[in-house]
């Protein structure tokens, strides 16, 4: 079978959208879904059997772009701690305090390794809480680009941060 993709993107895209911003709850969340979505149908687009199906699974695919972007979000709060000065341990919890402050530590490596344009559009949108409209214009870029720079330096970040935390999770702790 020969799908024509663009005219199912076209057709059907802003349903989807429509969708996103309701499970995502914003209007970025949302763009950066679609998008992400309608890659990821391009790519797996030799699965679709039906055309007339087209909707539902890109609106699926976007769900679970969605849920994988709020786990992220989920790290937000750690990247505010990477610029706090000191983070208040409570005293039984000592133990923990050489693993918060390696884990601080690995942050703040991940956003220096990160390419200055990443970086800044990471810091102002995730770490400042700058509008992604408010960031574009004060680093002289399109929103699309911006939206794209935050992408690739959340994708970068969350990788360096995944393999700190496995590397933690496989040591074996000593007797």
């Amino acid at each position: 079978m020969s799908v024509n993709y663009e005219r199912l993107v076209r057709e059907h895209k802003d349903a989807v959208y429509r969708q996103m911003v309701r499970v995502c709850g914003n209007h970025d969340d949302a763009e950066d879904v679609l998008i992400e979505a309608l890659v990821r149908a391009y790519q797996a687009l030799d699965t679709l059997q039906d055309e007339s199906a087209f909707r539902g699974w890109l609106a699926v695919i976007g769900r679970r772009v969605c849920g994988r972007l709020r786990k992220k979000e989920a790290l937000v709060p750690l990247m505010a701690l990477a610029d706090a000065e000191r983070i208040p341990v409570p005293p039984d919890d000592m133990a923990n305090r050489g693993d918060m402050e390696s884990l601080k530590a690995r942050l703040h490596q991940a956003l220096d390794e990160l390419p200055e344009e990443m970086r800044h559009v990471y810091v102002m949108r995730d770490i400042e809480q700058i509008s992604g409209e408010e960031t574009s214009e004060r680093l002289g870029i399109s929103l699309a680009a911006m939206k794209s720079r935050l992408h690739r330096a959340r994708a970068l970040v969350r990788e360096k941060m995944d393999s700190c935390i496995e590397c933690q999770t496989h040591e074996s702790p000593g007797p």
